[in-house]
């Protein structure tokens, strides 16, 4: 298998040539840090490799393996994880150099929920600072480059350099964090899958906070069963995190491959599509096309929770007023040293009374109580990731540029995250530029099954997934 069929190979084809001798977790591992070292100079995928831990975990899956002890489809797998999620012994800078110093005593419950399974943890990813933002420009530690254009263009955030690590093949899969479409963002614009999980399936303890009502942990993968192996893995109940209490583990490789025959999918009108990319329309119709054929009904169909959310602007301070909490020390005593898109953002929090908070809060809770029995008799939501394809880094270079550009980017992904839905984006198309476009699967909470399941049909009904972008380029400027 040559090296570089072997970097874009998935999970699933990697834990069966494990089993049959064709490859070992020290040479995937090994080609996936040759790879990084060739490519990460351009690209910027990751903020930190740790390496000798890498190998280290690559030589004790293959041992085990071995062995005949057998931790399951993703043991002796490389992943990587946003630098928001403490690994023991290594910084969790957040995406700020004022973190350098903030090394993390343990692993985050995700990170050990993945070495029990057997996993390989190559390294840190780049973030947006603090993990606030939807385009990916982090000014302190640098924008990672979306590896699908030679141009610099967005590439998604918060989850970065987690999406860029994936579509580039340095990594097989990748952990983000979504609280307003950090993990689906960067997966449509990068050409991968993303899995928003419903707040409460996924510990977040030994994660960097955002806001404790929307954080929501998820991976970034090549394939719909990549993105659902990992979330068996890391899935469940968590004394450290009280989302968690009460949620049990689901099974959501059963019904996988169960197909779309009988399930009912709505195209939602409105928002989502205002002034979306003729392009990005185009493809979502062609999608809803190709689900139909599989046996879906596929309706087109108003939902007001979500029109009404989106004309809520006191939405968009929920998540700054948690966010301006967490950061106090920074917005207090380095306030200066902080990117100017981000303490914009978060200091906006301040300007939210208390009354107005508790009104918006309730708003929410009555839209989503709302919405289940608005889609009482659908099984899942249908709508662009994105309304556009990647822009360019440099068209949001000043700050005005950016406050008017980057709200697009998060608009139809956090409608989900305040009406408290699971979501996939799978990749869908390409535009003129070849530029990835997504298409986003909702589903009701916990029902992370059946975005799953939507989802696989599609992938496997057509082969965007299986294409890679040229890095010919990022190897000659590395």
């Amino acid at each position: 298998m040559d090296e570089n069929a072997l970097c874009y190979e998935s999970v699933a084809g990697l834990a069966a040539r494990y089993r049959s001798g064709q490859l070992s977790p020290v040479r995937v591992t090994e080609a996936a840090l040759a790879r990084i070292e060739q490519y990460d100079g351009s690209l910027r995928a990751f903020v930190r490799v740790t390496r000798e831990r890498a190998l280290a975990e690559a030589r004790a899956a293959e041992g085990e393996l071995r062995a005949g002890h057998d931790r399951g489809p993703l043991h002796g797998i490389p992943y990587a994880a946003k630098d928001i999620f403490d690994v023991r012994g290594v910084p969790s800078m957040a995406g700020t150099r004022l973190r350098a110093t903030h090394t993390a005593a343990e692993d985050c419950a995700a990170v050990r929920a993945l070495a029990r399974a057997g996993m390989v943890l190559l390294g840190k990813t780049h973030t947006v600072q603090f993990a606030l933002g939807p385009v990916g420009i982090n000014t302190d530690l640098g924008t990672p480059h979306n590896p699908w254009a030679v141009e610099h263009r967005a590439p998604g955030g918060s989850s970065s350099g987690s999406a860029v690590a994936v579509a580039g093949g340095l990594a097989v899969m990748a952990l983000g964090s979504d609280t307003g479409g950090s993990v689906r963002i960067p997966a449509a614009l990068c050409g991968i899958v993303g899995l928003k999980t419903t707040v409460g399936r996924v510990s977040r303890a030994g994660v960097y906070p955002l806001s404790w009502l929307l954080d929501s942990v998820g991976p970034l993968a090549r394939t719909v069963e990549d993105a659902a192996l990992t979330y068996a893995a890391i899935q469940g109940p968590d004394d450290a995190d009280d989302s968690t209490h009460g949620v049990a583990p689901a099974d959501v490789l059963a019904g996988l491959r169960a197909g779309v025959r009988g399930l009912r999918l709505a195209v939602c009108e409105s928002v989502v599509f205002d002034g979306a990319h003729p392009e990005v329309v185009q493809a979502i119709a062609a999608a809803a096309d190709v689900l139909k054929a599989l046996g879906a009904t596929v309706e087109r169909r108003r939902v007001p929770e979500v029109e009404e959310t989106g004309a809520d602007a006191d939405r968009l301070l929920l998540s700054p007023v948690e966010a301006c909490h967490v950061n106090a020390h920074y917005l207090d005593h380095q306030f200066e040293a902080l990117d100017p898109v981000v303490r914009t953002r978060m200091i906006s929090g301040r300007q939210m009374l208390a009354p107005a908070y508790v009104a918006a809060l309730r708003r929410m809770a009555e839209r989503r109580r709302r919405l289940l029995d608005t889609l009482r008799d659908v099984d899942a939501v249908l709508a662009p990731t994105v309304p556009v394809p990647a822009e360019p880094v440099a068209d949001m270079a000043t700050l005005d540029a950016y406050q008017r550009l980057a709200p697009k980017y998060s608009r139809n992904t956090s409608l989900g995250n305040f009406l408290n839905l699971c979501a996939v984006s799978v990749p869908c198309g390409f535009s003129a530029e070849g530029l990835p476009i997504g298409l986003m699967v909702h589903a009701k909470p916990f029902q992370e099954d059946v975005a799953l399941r939507v989802a696989y049909a599609y992938e496997h009904a057509t082969d965007w997934h299986r294409r890679h972008p040229a890095l010919d380029w990022a190897a000659s400027a590395g």
